[in-house]
């Protein structure tokens, strides 16, 4: 048995000649036989870095044979520098009424579509694991990721690093415990145990799903590329009533926005498509609803599943914090982005691939955000006058500032992976703002992948652009995400930087 990829490379593209040596040598090693196309290995197009590169800009067919040993039970794409992948998913749609999150306060009862949890596990040739965790939720507190993580750490012997808490930021998802709590009424002791139970019953979910996905993992190949999707609007810079008609003028937007969709395809030894994990840089915000649904994202998901029933979509956020889709609020709306991603993620899939070879690195670390100021013990006074969500937390505070100092620092989650030779992989926690992307893109080159929104939803990380502009819940919005401050000091971008400038130098 075996299966036909065709993979093109293109000095273009940004990959490093040594980069390329490496690929092929891998896809050599591998099993993979190259030949090169004598038209396009005569080809004088000059590449960006300047001189003739001919070879690089070869087209490599590859054949990889699975010849099945009979009696043994193994296969060549058992063989060292082949991926072994598992997934798990579980459908978590409430099955009683509910808290949302997102907007105000908001409980549904009904669904639109199911809402899930995906896991996607992988291990390198040399052992080392590492799960990718997608969820239709608005987002994650620190409270419940410290959970996920340490029970991830004791059951499966899974570092933090190792581990990627993604969500799709849908705003007809469920609330969540200690997270946005002005989204729903954390200040009513039901509604806080209501949520609580859920809470505790979707982290358990997570870990044995996680678990789950580990424990079934079989050989596998996996791939990369990027396809498009240009629903994205930047939100701030483009009044949402005006979108239509900027469009219907032949107008152009204004604002910056990231429109690629990264895709990690994983692939039987055979060539069938397994999983399919895709992100896009956007809010999660058609709908307003009192329905469950995944949004756009959900739509885009079954969209896939249903044209590659053999495949699992999973679908994270990225840099989208200041990016909506407009025009909104219909779910005729939401379906259309949902296949307009959907068709980007499938015209990808049909064109040569990048094969990412099985190595894994990944860093994580805590990077320390400062607050502008502290909110004062007398703010914190008068705001615990008012019987609403934001009174009760200034009390806990207050209790807090009668123990000693508030903390002026927070601690930021960042995280990076390397994929074969030079695939990135940033996840940033917060609503990140798209400049983040496009920025670290610029900086690590094109075959840089930024998920936003991972591990911990504490508030708005802006890059200094955006306070500058000085408008907006971009800014921060500390406040209203129940943090003890009035802002983020005017080096949070810079922090933010540093701070995975560290981690992409450890994985080199």
């Amino acid at each position: 048995m075996c299966s036909f990829h065709r993979i093109s490379y293109d000095g273009a593209l940004g990959a490093s000649d040594e980069t390329i040596r490496q690929d092929l040598d891998e896809m050599q090693r591998y099993g993979f036989k190259i030949m090169r196309n004598p038209a396009r290995a005569q080809s004088t197009v000059p590449s960006q870095k300047g001189p003739t590169m001919s070879w690089q800009r070869c087209l490599v067919l590859a054949m990889l044979s699975t010849t099945l040993v009979l009696g043994s039970g193994t296969s060549r794409a058992a063989e060292p520098g082949v991926w072994k992948a598992g997934l798990a998913k579980a459908k978590i749609t409430p099955d009683k009424p509910m808290w949302m999150s997102g907007y105000g306060p908001r409980l549904a009862k009904e669904k639109l579509h199911d809402i899930w949890v995906k896991v996607l596990a992988i291990e390198a040739v040399d052992g080392r694991r590492a799960v990718v965790i997608t969820s239709d939720v608005c987002g994650f507190s620190k409270a419940s990721y410290e959970t996920i993580c340490a029970a991830l750490q004791k059951q499966c012997g899974l570092e933090r690093s190792q581990i990627m808490l993604t969500c799709s930021h849908t705003h007809t998802g469920p609330a969540l415990r200690e997270c946005l709590h002005v989204c729903w009424p954390w200040n009513d002791e039901q509604a806080r145990t209501l949520v609580e139970e859920y809470s505790r019953w979707l982290e358990k979910t997570i870990v044995e799903k996680a678990a789950e996905a580990l424990a079934q993992m079989t050989p596998a190949t996996v791939w990369a590329t990027e396809g498009m999707a240009d629903f994205a609007v930047n939100r701030r810079n483009n009044p949402e009533g005006e979108v239509t008609a900027i469009r219907q003028r032949g107008e152009a937007l204004k604002g910056p926005v990231d429109h690629s969709i990264p895709i990690l395809a994983v692939r039987t030894p055979a060539g069938g498509l397994r999983a399919v994990v895709f992100g896009y840089a956007c809010h999660n915000t058609t709908l307003a609803s009192l329905e469950w649904s995944g949004d756009y994202a959900g739509f885009a998901m079954i969209a896939l599943e249903q044209k590659h029933p053999e495949m699992q979509a999973m679908f994270y956020q990225g840099c989208g914090a200041d990016q909506n889709p407009l025009p909104r609020r219909s779910v005729e709306l939401c379906q259309e982005y949902g296949r307009m991603l959907a068709e980007g993620v499938d015209r990808a899939l049909g064109k040569p691939m990048r094969p990412v070879a099985s190595r894994l690195v990944t860093a994580f670390d805590f990077v320390e955000l400062a607050y502008d100021r502290n909110l004062t013990e007398a703010e914190l006074r008068a705001a615990a006058e008012e019987t609403n969500v934001l009174g009760m937390i200034s009390k806990r505070y207050l209790n807090q500032l009668a123990d000693g100092p508030l903390p002026k620092t927070y601690p930021y989650p960042a995280q990076v992976w390397k994929l074969g030779h030079d695939q990135l992989w940033i996840s940033l926690g917060g609503e990140v703002a798209v400049d983040y992307s496009l920025k670290f893109k610029a900086k690590y080159g094109p075959r840089t992948w930024v998920a936003g929104f991972t591990s911990d939803l504490m508030c708005y990380i802006p890059t200094l652009r955006i306070q500058e502009e000085g408008f907006g819940q971009e800014t921060g919005a500390l406040r209203a995400y129940a943090l003890p401050a009035s802002d983020w000091t005017r080096d949070v971008e810079e922090r933010v930087t540093q701070g995975v400038e560290r981690l992409v130098a450890k994985l080199k």
